[in-house]
């Protein structure tokens, strides 16, 4: 049986695809920010799919932090002895001018969004060169690729995460590991919640499928990466109904 380490795994894109992989029997490794009721409710079920009290690992804690990432990894490999696959999703956004940002807010969302993934990355990558396998896949935005108004560190994260898994590849392919990424359009989740209903039909209407991706679809895009013939590195994959 296969282990899946999932970040931001509380709600949305990463608890649809925690239950899209139990579906198809993996271990997993669930991590969140502060939400923990929302991961027990989800390891519950989990346990219900699999039929395996032992199948499911939650744990509450920040990857912006380097010492949180190494005790969760290190009791991961505990468990489950390895990591087959890491899905760097957890993400936060901040919609404004970059001149209404604190400094607080910057270093949050690159915390979150970069620096988190990067060492999430940093700290599976010894057990999974020792394997000879294994796969990262980075959970990134179309606006890593074009950018986004009010929404400036935000893009510049995503463009990063996009870079990082391009050179973290080319790192990895001799040990045969393999490091992708999602660029996402407009997901119906709750990141998007704060736009009001006239704001997510306008949306909607700029996207040529005509709607927001639903969570479950992600998923499901995910899973295929996971299966996918393993010469597909370091690909940064669109996924925005068309948009760019």
């Amino acid at each position: 049986m296969k282990t899946a380490l999932i970040t931001g795994s509380a709600r949305g894109i990463g608890r649809e695809t925690a239950l899209c992989l139990a579906r198809g029997n993996y271990n997993l490794i669930l991590n969140t920010g502060h939400n923990e009721e929302a991961l027990i409710t989800l390891k519950e079920e989990i346990i219900g799919i699999t039929g395996n009290p032992d199948s499911c690992m939650i744990s509450v804690g920040d990857i912006g932090d380097f010492n949180y990432v190494k005790r969760l990894i290190d009791t991961a490999l505990k468990k489950f002895g390895q990591i087959d696959v890491l899905i760097n999703n957890a993400g936060i956004s901040y919609i404004g001018l970059l001149t209404d940002m604190s400094a607080d807010d910057i270093n949050k969302v690159i915390s979150t969004n970069l620096t988190g993934a990067i060492y999430m990355s940093r700290a599976v990558i010894p057990s999974m060169v020792h394997k000879k396998c294994g796969h990262i896949i980075n959970v990134s935005s179309m606006w890593g690729v074009v950018g986004a108004s009010c929404e400036a560190v935000y893009s510049a994260t995503k463009g990063g995460l996009n870079a990082f898994t391009k050179a973290l590849a080319k790192e990895l392919a001799p040990s045969g590991i393999r490091v992708n990424a999602l660029t996402l359009g407009v997901i119906d989740t709750d990141m998007n919640k704060c736009f009001s209903e006239e704001e997510r039909t306008e949306l909607a209407d700029e996207i040529p499928m005509g709607r927001m991706a639903r969570p479950s679809e992600v998923a499901e895009m995910i899973l295929h990466i996971i299966e996918s013939p393993e010469y597909l590195t370091g690909a940064v994959i669109d996924f925005d109904g068309g948009w760019i």
